[in-house]
């Protein structure tokens, strides 16, 4: 009976606004197609990695939180031998959104970017921006952690910047997209390389700092795409094969947001912890499920 473990993050992390909804979906879905499943945290130090088939990272929503432990244990399962999807070269690269920039460069449209490792360019970036308001970030976050939405002359928006790069991070600085405010987000999945379903989640940033009622909280809907925006999807996958030498992915999701000044562009691409939002399409559990079992006949096989 092939052993799979999917990964997630100890169910401490989880927040009642933004769970995961995923791996109660797929366990069900796996056992019933004959395969012996199982939850495991990561950085628990009683699973034995070696006697599984295959892992399938899911949620492992804290790594941000320990990125140095997060890259240990990709060495150690790398070691080990144990196949792990999405596979840990690619799950590096994505770990830090700089890997925008090598899209960018590869062809892909995405937002205008500033990087920033030292405090010293801060007010530079901030006032060529070009727009009203900006979005300050680090490069290495999930969840929205250490970002902010603030009128480009907004002092909190230069704090927060000078807070990531002094604590040894890369801030990011982007203009306000404003249907992106809107929330005219959109995610589309591909599994296997194949556009699966579209989420639309609603706005979450609010101007002056924070978040939209308070709280990190994602509202997924579903919603239709439109053949530009799989068109644009499957480009960006096309691109990140390309840029990373790495096998086609088991899964994926590309943020996206048509906008009036940059037209359809590349927010983020997922690769290692998007939620599936399997609750509002689960019709996708079968189609994961079935991808799933067909890696651990060949982790490469897309």
């Amino acid at each position: 009976m092939t052993r799979i473990g999917i990964i997630v993050t100890h169910p401490g992390f989880y927040s009642r606004e933004d769970p995961d909804h995923d791996t109660a979906a797929l366990l069900p879905a796996l056992r019933e197609r004959g395969a012996e499943a199982e939850a495991l945290v990561w950085h628990d130090p009683a699973v034995a990695w070696e006697s599984y088939d295959l892992l399938v990272l899911r949620s492992p929503w804290d790594y941000v939180l320990r990125p140095a432990d997060f890259r240990a244990w990709l060495d150690r399962i790398e070691a080990a031998g144990v196949p792990l999807l999405n596979e840990p070269a690619l799950i590096r690269w994505n770990m830090d959104k700089i890997y925008l920039e090598q899209l960018a460069e590869a062809g892909v449209a995405v937002v205008p970017t500033t990087y920033l490792r030292e405090a010293s360019g801060i007010a530079a970036a901030l006032s060529s921006a070009d727009a009203e308001h900006v979005v300050v970030k680090p490069s290495v976050s999930a969840g929205s952690q250490r970002t902010g939405l603030f009128a480009a002359d907004d002092p909190a928006a230069a704090q927060l910047a000078r807070a990531i790069v002094e604590a040894g991070d890369t801030a990011m600085i982007q203009p306000e997209v404003p249907e992106l405010s809107a929330g005219a987000e959109k995610a589309l999945y591909l599994v296997d390389g194949r556009f699966t379903h579209a989420i639309a989640k609603g706005a979450l940033l609010a101007r002056g700092g924070g978040m939209i009622g308070g709280v990190y909280q994602e509202r997924p809907e579903p919603v239709e795409a439109s053949a530009e925006e799989i068109a644009v999807a499957e480009q960006v996958l096309a691109a990140v094969v390309a840029v990373t030498g790495a096998a086609m992915p088991l899964y994926a999701r590309i943020d996206t947001v048509r906008s009036a000044r940059y037209g359809l562009v590349l927010l983020e691409a997922e690769l290692f912890e998007p939620a599936l939002n399997l609750h509002v399409a689960p019709q996708v559990t079968a189609t994961v499920a079935e991808a799933i079992l067909g890696r651990a006949e060949d982790p490469a096989r897309p």
